[in-house]
């Protein structure tokens, strides 16, 4: 976010959204004029009531004045709920492609921009952000162009009416509308405290809750009550304080609003003992000079939602505005038909943009063969996640580079490398969905026979058809209805129905228990049969059925070979060989 306040101008980048919808704006722009128009011949209709009707004793003329007033008033009610109508649908369908172009765009970027700005960040102006611009857009532009009409012809026929008093109402409305505009604000900014208080509870509560297991373990009832009432508390004052406010700025409005009247009334009323106006004239005025008071307070409330949307717009064009690092080139080179899954690094060196000075991979030069198991071990820190994101090409080196079947990942396109490759976490991300649509996550194409068969290859299926509605279960958020080694395998099954030529396994059975240790890595066996594996690995079953073991150190690949190889020549293997790779 920009440290100055964004400037209103900002709003007119968004205007090319609204071209697809010329038609309504028109139409929309017609009932607002035709609306506006309505409430001015409103103030005539009751000149022509008072003058024509009740002054003068005129039957016939009061029944024609009131009936034209209530024309007035239903074609003022058609053209304002076709107004309400066509400008609401378009703050939505605004607010509706804005979240669709920010969010296709969002996913064009690298892991990495998510990390350094905040997902719950960036959510925030995906969700919070537009529905701003859709309540300026739905709502409050279409109410300051009317009020703005409004005022303009309300002043006009002040002037006709009776300049003296029009000069009076000119002075009047600053001195009656500042200080209910000063009290707004007062009220708004308390108001956003207050949400501010009661959303610090929800966070609170929802943070104890989920925690509920952690919480009544150690006992913690009693402590938990006790912040959560000062909070209560804390919330009450505030809430107390914008309700007090709010009722001052009540009474201070009523009070000026009639006085400001009564001064008219009592002005006007010397005009018309005087035979300087009729009492239609001074009835038309004073229903003008409220229409103008009222158009005033609402343009200065707009005024304060219009500077409002604009750090939504900037916020949201800045989103729009980011590049990702990871991108394909203007002309991708093909990948072969038939992947071999040979995959090479030469003399690759990376470090995370947030630690340019702290390479996590330094130098490293090795080659996968195709169909080739290789093990990668080292200590905590030494890269070898580093090494899987690369292949993914999360992040490119900034030296060296990586290839796939002989082609630098830079000379093609980030998808085709993600679909020639299938990555299996140690813990596996699950979404929101049946299995089905988990299981399907990576190929929506595939068939029912594939999903069946992947999932059985993956022990995978005998689970699923227990579930209460076997493939078609919500499994609810991240999978939480599932078990740890349910999980992977449901992971293991996505990953076999994408069938990938290479596998980067980030050891799915180090916090397992036997039994789904057992079925894991059963469902892991099939998967990488045939195929170009790299394995994270923190078994000895693992590192002792790899064909090649690498072992790396601070971002370095210090020694290579078979188990038996490296517990002769490697002290550092011989070391993780006694502490992790433990049955």
């Amino acid at each position: 976010m920009s440290a100055s306040r964004p400037h209103p101008r900002i709003l007119l980048r968004l205007l090319g959204f609204l071209q697809p919808y010329k038609l309504r704006l028109f139409l929309a722009a017609l009932a607002l004029i035709v609306a506006a128009s309505g409430v001015l011949l409103l103030g005539q209709g009751l000149r022509l009531v008072v003058d024509k009707g009740f002054a003068s004793g005129d039957s016939q003329w009061l029944n024609w004045a009131l009936v034209g007033t209530l024309g007035v008033v239903a074609v003022m009610s058609l053209a304002s709920a076709c107004r309400f109508y066509l400008v609401s649908w378009i703050g939505e369908r605004l607010a509706a492609d804005l979240r669709l172009k920010v969010f296709a765009h969002l996913l064009t970027l690298e892991p990495e921009y998510f990390h350094r700005n905040g997902a719950g960040e960036i959510q925030s102006r995906l969700t919070a952000d537009t529905s701003v611009l859709q309540s300026l857009f739905g709502s409050s532009l279409s109410m300051a162009l009317r009020n703005l009409l409004t005022l303009t012809g309300a002043v006009i026929l002040l002037l006709i009416t009776s300049p003296w008093l029009t000069l009076m109402v000119l002075l009047g409305i600053p001195l009656t509308v500042v200080p209910v505009i000063w009290f707004g604000r007062r009220v708004r900014k308390l108001s956003r405290s207050s949400q501010d208080q009661v959303a610090e509870l929800g966070s609170y509560a929802g943070e104890a809750l989920q925690g509920i297991e952690t919480l009544q373990a150690f006992n913690h009832q009693q402590e938990d009550r006790k912040h959560y009432g000062q909070r209560v508390e804390e919330a009450f004052s505030v809430a107390r304080a914008r309700v007090f406010q709010r009722a001052l700025l009540t009474g201070f409005a009523m009070l000026v609003v009639f006085a400001a009247v009564g001064i008219i009334l009592w002005q006007g009323g010397q005009d018309v003992l005087a035979g300087r106006m009729s009492p239609g004239q001074l009835t038309a005025f004073v229903f003008y000079a409220l229409i103008a008071a009222g158009a005033v307070a609402t343009l200065a409330e707009v005024a304060g939602e219009v500077q409002r949307a604009a750090g939504a717009a900037e916020r949201l064009l800045e989103l729009l505005a980011a590049q990702p690092r990871i991108a394909a080139p203007e002309q991708p080179l093909p990948l072969p038909a038939k992947l071999q899954g040979e995959v090479s690094l030469e003399a690759v060196s990376f470090a995370y943009p947030a630690r340019p000075d702290q390479p996590a991979i330094k130098n490293l030069t090795l080659k996968l063969r195709p169909g080739e198991r290789v093990a990668l071990v080292g200590p905590s820190g030494a890269g070898k996640s580093s090494l899987l994101k690369l292949l993914l090409r999360f992040y490119d080196p900034q030296e060296g580079r990586i290839c796939l079947e002989g082609q630098n990942l830079k000379s093609l396109a980030p998808e085709a490398v993600r679909a020639a490759m299938a990555l299996v976490a140690q813990e596996p991300v699950l979404f929101t969905g049946t299995a089905e649509d988990n299981l399907r996550y990576g190929r929506p194409q595939a068939s029912e026979e594939e999903v069946i068969k992947a999932a059985e290859q993956a022990q995978a299926l005998g689970f699923i058809q227990a579930l209460p509605e076997g493939m078609k279960t919500w499994l609810g958020p991240g999978g939480v209805q599932l078990s740890g080694g349910q999980r992977q395998r449901l992971a293991i099954a996505r990953a076999l129905l994408c069938d990938p030529r290479v596998l980067l396994l980030d050891e799915a059975t180090s916090a397992l228990d036997a039994a789904s240790e057992h079925l894991v890595q059963q469902a892991l066996d099939h998967l990488m049969q045939g195929r170009t594996s790299l394995v994270i690995a923190h078994r000895l079953s693992t590192v002792i059925a790899a064909d090649r073991i690498l072992v790396m150190d601070q971002g370095c690949l210090v020694a290579e070979g078979t188990h038996q190889e490296l517990m002769q020549t490697s002290e550092l293997y011989q070391q993780l060989a006694r502490l992790q790779f433990q049955n």
